[in-house]
């Protein structure tokens, strides 16, 4: 029984691992960065700055897309876990698949840009 266990703690392990993105993956590898750019423009931007340029947001409150791009260790999956959870300032929006994906494609395309 104990190995059953092991085993099935294995497997959850392996397939939880495989869905993650891969650690070398670039932006286009699991979203479409220029959709996503797109659709902050149209949903994000009345309370994001949502351009890389953009040092201040129309809503004092909401961080810049660039520096939440640059936030330590910063990933798509990070994103993903942001993107779908509510924020006490922040509107409940549900994104479809594509659109988180594309979002944090975009995202993380502004890391490090001066």
């Amino acid at each position: 029984m104990r190995a059953l266990a092991h085993s099935l703690s294995v497997a959850v392990l392996a397939l939880g691992l495989l869905a993650l993105p891969r650690a070398g993956a670039t932006a286009q590898e699991f979203g479409d960065a220029e959709a996503g750019r797109d659709f902050a423009r149209e949903v994000c931007a009345t309370c994001h700055a949502v351009e890389g340029g953009d040092s201040v947001s129309p809503h004092p409150a909401a961080p810049t897309f660039r520096a939440v791009a640059d936030v330590p260790g910063m990933t798509a999956m990070a994103l993903f876990v942001i993107l779908r959870n509510p924020h006490r300032q922040m509107p409940d929006l549900i994104l479809t698949r594509d659109e988180l994906h594309d979002v944090a494609a975009y995202i993380l395309t502004l890391k490090g840009r001066d």
